[in-house]
């Protein structure tokens, strides 16, 4: 039946029209964008997924940042202490050379002093944003050992976030404590004291207390590396005794911050790949949320010519549709 009232033709052409005008509109939204899920419209499952996601990775992002600068800071105390051996190296020297009967102790000294003057500068100068670990205080309040690096963050299954650390415990890697001097709470490395006897000589004073091998007579003739003295010493037997004892103390000193230097090395290690397994944690996030959500550019390159051409032909559908009620004017001349 021919209608002038209902024209289905042209309704059915006008409604192909408005779906390719749709499809075409979302083709060169995803074009522009280069998202294929880039409101919460586009698919609310894949773009909660992405927002998430994306929030957790610049949290890894500020975590990265995290590690490199507590690798700094472990590389500041590495390079302390590992100066300090380089220092503590020639005091030993120095020590050996004055062991030699007729030589100028004194003289010796005063080159020993300057060593020493070096550690305690180098000890303080080995401070990253604020932060030595080399030169502390443990009498202050709120004193802690151990230092903590930011080194992870994790969401659960259930959607419950937390933050990873590293722990770094610096109570064997102090060079100088202040509060060793008479205090009980901590030693340094430099500043504890050593045993300058024969018999427990070299001997590690725990927490500035007389080790259990002292006498109460022997807690009174000790040394720190920091402040020993052989300008006063003779060439008698018992302060050649002294002063073999404090080469061995001296020695001692070196095995604890070579130690320190293994322990902050290890650490350093652990953070750098750590550091390397969040920056490529990142990586593999970034393609997972892609993945999600990002436009196909040779498949929507393809559509959008694909929905030219048909609405192109819709229009002309349209028109033609459109044309056909002309026809029957033609019944009425």
């Amino acid at each position: 039946m021919t209608s002038i009232m209902t024209n289905a033709s042209a309704m059915t052409a006008l409604k192909t029209l408005n779906a390719t005008n749709k499809s075409l509109e979302t083709t060169q939204s995803r074009i522009a964008t280069g998202y294929r899920v880039a409101e919460a419209s586009d698919n609310a499952a894949y773009w909660s997924i992405a927002t998430t996601m994306r929030s957790d990775n610049k949290a890894l992002s500020t975590v990265k940042d995290a590690l490199g600068l507590g690798a700094a800071k472990v590389d500041t105390a590495y390079t302390g202490v590992n100066a300090a051996i380089d220092v503590v190296d020639e005091i030993k020297a120095k020590l050996v050379a004055a062991r030699e009967p007729g030589v100028d102790r004194a003289k010796i000294q005063s080159e020993i002093t300057q060593l020493q003057g070096q550690l305690a500068s180098n000890a303080s100068a080995a401070s990253f944003s604020g932060e030595n670990w080399m030169s502390v205080d443990s009498s202050v309040a709120g004193y802690n050992a151990t230092k903590t690096v930011v080194a992870s963050f994790t969401r659960s299954s259930a959607g419950a976030v937390s933050v990873g650390t590293i722990s770094i415990n610096t109570a064997s890697t102090v060079l100088f404590d202040s509060a060793a001097n008479g205090a009980t709470t901590g030693v340094g490395i430099l500043d504890t004291k050593y045993l300058a006897t024969t018999g427990a000589v070299g001997s590690f004073v725990a927490a500035g207390t007389v080790h259990a091998a002292q006498t109460t007579a022997e807690s009174a003739n000790v040394f720190t590396v920091a402040g020993l003295n052989i300008s006063a010493l003779t060439n008698s037997n018992d302060d050649l005794a002294t002063l073999e004892g404090y080469i061995k103390g001296v020695d001692n000193a070196i095995k604890l911050m070579t130690t320190a230097a293994s322990d902050l090395g290890a650490a350093k290690k652990r953070i750098d790949i750590q550091s390397t397994f969040v920056s490529n944690l990142m990586d593999t996030i970034d393609r997972g949320v892609g993945t999600l959500v990002d436009a196909d550019m040779n498949k929507e390159s393809t559509r959008l010519q694909a929905l030219q051409v048909q609405q192109q032909l819709g229009i002309q559908a349209l028109s033609i549709a459109n044309s056909n009620s002309q026809s029957i004017l033609s019944l009425f001349r």
